[in-house]
């Protein structure tokens, strides 16, 4: 490669990967001698990269953290993949930092090529926020960007989708579908969907999705059983469409809270430093009375009335049986 600039950048591009390349590894992606790759490298310093060197048989160069923040370069997938998480911070996704988002997002959005620029205001576009998901937790699945550009692109269109998907089982299946909204909650992303051969609305997690594919036919116009794509989300994975829906404010915050609520069992929306409310539900008043007595924070019932004569009852029994006496 004798294009000094253009093998900086591919030079540039190996190191940030993370990990240590060694001088005959560089030296063979580039095509050039490990002198001329010294020589870069000492380039690369000058031009304020801090690019760590360690001498032995298994020596190499990595790229360290530096004292001010150098440009970098990004593959597609990724520019795109920090403008949707800008998005997400600039609306208030993460406490405190909008503003310095909005910041980071109008220098990104300023370089990125019109083909990343479309598909991020595709994406945008057809997706709704869920705040206080309370999922499983762990590493987040993860998601094709390409899969989420089709449908993005088939909730804007109003285009019906085929793709195959893996159930809970993990046994895949065809789908027909009227896609509707993409709605991204806890690292997560769902498609809200009407299904075709089910004769009903669906949500779909978009990491299962395979081969989706734009069948070109227009989708009907029809009303969604929820206010909004994100609550149907979330009455969907929290409460599978539960017969009892409950709203609970818990005497903590947010973020306390959620070391205390099972995962998948309910939304969390901040009210306060040390208030927050629970939507949460279940299809039997006895269990999700005891869910919320297991919770071990301090909480009052707003709805259903039903949970609310319930618990009054069960706290009866319960004073009752401990003798009558209040602690």
């Amino acid at each position: 490669m004798s294009d000094t600039p253009a093998r900086l950048l591919t030079l540039l591009s190996l190191l940030q990967t993370g990990r240590e390349h060694t001088g005959p590894e560089l030296a063979g992606r580039l095509g050039v001698s490990e002198r001329t790759v010294r020589r870069d490298v000492g380039r690369l310093r000058d031009l304020g990269y801090p690019v760590d060197a360690t001498i032995g048989a298994v020596g190499g160069y990595r790229l360290a953290a530096g004292t001010a923040m150098p440009p970098l370069l990004l593959e597609d997938d990724e520019a795109v993949a920090i403008a949707i998480g800008l998005h997400a911070a600039a609306g208030g996704a993460v406490t405190g930092v909008a503003e310095t988002s909005v910041r980071a997002l109008a220098k990104l959005e300023q370089v990125l090529p019109d083909r990343l620029r479309r598909r991020v205001a595709a994406l945008q576009e057809a997706t709704d926020p869920l705040y206080g998901l309370l999922t499983a937790g762990g590493t987040a699945p993860t998601t094709d960007p390409a899969v989420l550009g089709v449908l993005a692109a088939a909730c804007r269109r109003r285009e019906r989708l085929r793709f195959r998907y893996a159930g809970r089982d993990g046994a895949p299946g065809r789908r027909h579908t009227e896609p509707y909204r993409l709605v991204s909650a806890d690292r997560r992303w769902y498609l809200v969907a009407y299904d075709l051969d089910r004769a009903d609305w669906r949500t779909f997690r978009a990491d299962r999705v395979r081969e989706p594919l734009a069948t070109g036919a227009r989708s009907a116009e029809r009303a969604l059983p929820a206010d909004d794509a994100a609550a149907y989300v979330a009455e969907s994975v929290t409460g599978h469409r539960a017969r009892h829906r409950a709203v609970v404010v818990l005497h903590t915050s947010a973020e306390d809270a959620a070391r205390h609520v099972p995962p998948g069992s309910g939304v969390l929306e901040p009210l306060s430093a040390d208030r927050c409310r629970l939507l949460t539900g279940g299809d039997a008043l006895d269990w999700l009375a005891l869910r919320l007595a297991l919770l071990n924070v301090e909480f009052e019932v707003h709805e259903p009335p039903e949970l609310i004569v319930y618990l009054r009852k069960l706290g009866g029994r319960m004073v009752a049986a401990a003798g009558g006496h209040h602690p």
